[in-house]
């Protein structure tokens, strides 16, 4: 027996050290080991460039910042337009309310990983700093089980969710799963009500919810012209419009992720080198 205990030691996994949350304003959570990668330089843009959602960056900055300063806060849906700088949103509303309140870390968590999500509080739980838990991308398709386990940071099971987290989620759909499957399950099963209520009332679980929708033309533009002069591009204002809009015409959309794409082939024409 003692050998047996001996072997089933050697193979598991040895258990995470603390993490040392000095390391970086920000860390990916990675399973198969556990472990917080701190991550140096994030990939973000700056909240003055992103245009056309105002009401949805002033709500969240709003909660982010109460949350930061030690006070109650609400777990946030993103949901609506692609391209529409959902996760942008959250990362740019993280490095300003970081700037004023240094404990604000910001941890990503993937969708894959979520039945981890537990083990990963239990180290947040822990720490003398304040964290936004972020998943983007977050959906569920039909079989989905996943879901369940995102309950334990927005409901907190027996233990509550740790007083120091807030979760932040981005996603094309405002329940997290499809709409024909949401309307299928309710044609098909024997008591249509129940077969989606635990699916459909997720979302019903986060205390804002933050649409986005598909831009105007002129916030297009808008977006377009705010990258030029950060950067410091020079080009006359007809020509830039032309382009801009044929830009668009070719990709069949009109967003932020469309306004950003354009202007970094711009830069590239300009021989102007920019953070990607």
């Amino acid at each position: 027996m003692d050998r047996i205990a001996a072997a089933l030691e050697r193979m598991s996994p040895p258990p995470m050290p603390a993490p040392d949350f000095t390391a970086a304003t920000a860390f990916v959570w990675h399973v198969e080991p556990d472990r917080l990668e701190p991550v140096t330089d994030v990939n973000r843009v700056d909240l003055d460039l992103l245009v056309g959602i105002d009401r949805s960056r002033d709500t969240l900055l709003d909660n982010t910042r109460r949350f930061a300063a030690g006070f109650a806060a609400n777990n946030a849906l993103l949901w609506g337009a692609r391209g529409m700088g959902k996760s942008s949103l959250v990362k740019a509303i993280h490095a300003k309310s970081q700037a004023e309140h240094e404990e604000l870390k910001l941890v990503e968590l993937q969708r894959e990983d979520l039945p981890s999500v537990g083990r990963l509080l239990n180290h947040l739980r822990s720490a003398p700093h304040r964290f936004l838990l972020f998943c983007d991308d977050l959906s569920f398709s039909h079989d989905d089980q996943h879901y369940k386990s995102l309950k334990a940071v927005l409901d907190g099971g027996i233990e509550g969710r740790p007083e120091n987290v807030v979760f932040y989620a981005t996603s094309n759909r405002r329940h997290l799963m499809p709409r024909d499957m949401i309307e299928n399950e309710r044609s098909s099963a024997i008591s249509p009500s129940e077969a989606v209520e635990e699916k459909v009332s997720l979302s019903d679980r986060f205390g804002l919810w933050l649409g986005f929708h598909p831009c105007s033309q002129d916030e297009y533009l808008a977006m377009i012209d705010g990258y030029c002069a950060a950067h410091g591009i020079k080009i006359d204002p007809q020509t830039l419009r032309a382009e801009a809009i044929e830009w668009q015409a070719t990709r069949g959309s009109r967003s932020g992720r469309v306004a950003w794409q354009f202007f970094t082939d711009l830069a590239g024409r300009q021989k102007i080198a920019i953070d990607l």
